[in-house]
Parts: structure tokens; C-alpha cells; sequence
């Protein structure tokens, strides 16, 4: 990994789901496909009932949730239909969108940061 590659926040997509949550377990692999499709983004797959505490007063209606970071910048949390080319234009938007600065960014709700920094303290896998 060169100096600019370690200078560059690492850009997170992370599942919010739940094992007793049938859509959810369907598209585990869709999810799983994505992950290894897109080397450039690190994925997790985080159960919401056993990372409860890094949840915190997150409360998830709709499964299945994305969350999607770059670094510590929290830039989307939000429902997504569980299909890949739904996640894939997701991730294509954001990333455009951080890259385009005349581009205003869809806002994120306030609690999605907070949750970032829990997972990132807590339940996400160090680099």
C-alpha cells in the first residue's frame, strides 16, 4: 500500500440486518458478491441485535439497511431494495458524488455518524 493509499479514507459499506430477518439472509450473498466484486470498499455485515450496545438508539425499520462511510464521514444510512444493481447505483452515487463537489451530497441523518463511530470503535475489522 503506497503513503497516498494509507492517506485516503477507507470508504465503508455496511449492512444492517438481522438473522431472523428472511430478506435479509436472501441477500446476504448478493451483499457477499458485492464485497468481493469491489476491492477498492471494505464491507461488513453487521447483525443489529448482536452489536446492540454500537447501535445504540439507531432504531432499524426496514431491512435491509445500508450504511455507507468514507472514513469517519458518515455519507448515506438508509433502507436500499436487496438487489445489486440497486447497491451498486448506490455506491456509484456516492462515490460520484464526494468526488464531484458541485454536486450537492443527499443529506444523512444525524444518528448515522455516531453509528459509524461505534462500529468503527467497536464491531468493524481493523484494516
Amino acid at each position: 500500500m503506497s503513503a497516498e493509499d494509507a492517506a485516503t479514507p477507507r470508504w465503508w459499506v455496511i449492512a444492517l440486518c438481522a438473522e431472523w430477518c428472511n430478506v435479509c439472509r436472501e441477500w446476504r450473498s448478493v451483499f457477499n458478491d458485492a464485497a468481493k466484486a469491489r476491492g477498492d470498499l471494505r464491507f461488513a455485515w453487521v447483525d443489529v441485535e448482536d452489536e446492540a450496545d454500537a447501535m445504540g438508539d439507531v432504531d432499524i425499520e426496514t431491512f435491509p439497511t445500508v450504511l455507507v462511510g468514507r472514513g469517519d464521514e458518515a455519507l448515506f444510512l438508509g433502507p436500499v431494495q436487496p438487489q445489486a444493481a440497486q447497491l451498486s447505483r448506490l455506491i456509484a452515487s456516492l462515490k460520484h458524488a464526494h468526488t464531484d463537489e458541485a454536486l450537492s451530497r443527499p443529506p444523512v441523518s444525524e444518528e448515522a455518524g455516531p453509528l459509524l463511530a461505534r462500529l468503527h470503535a467497536g464491531v468493524l475489522p481493523k484494516p
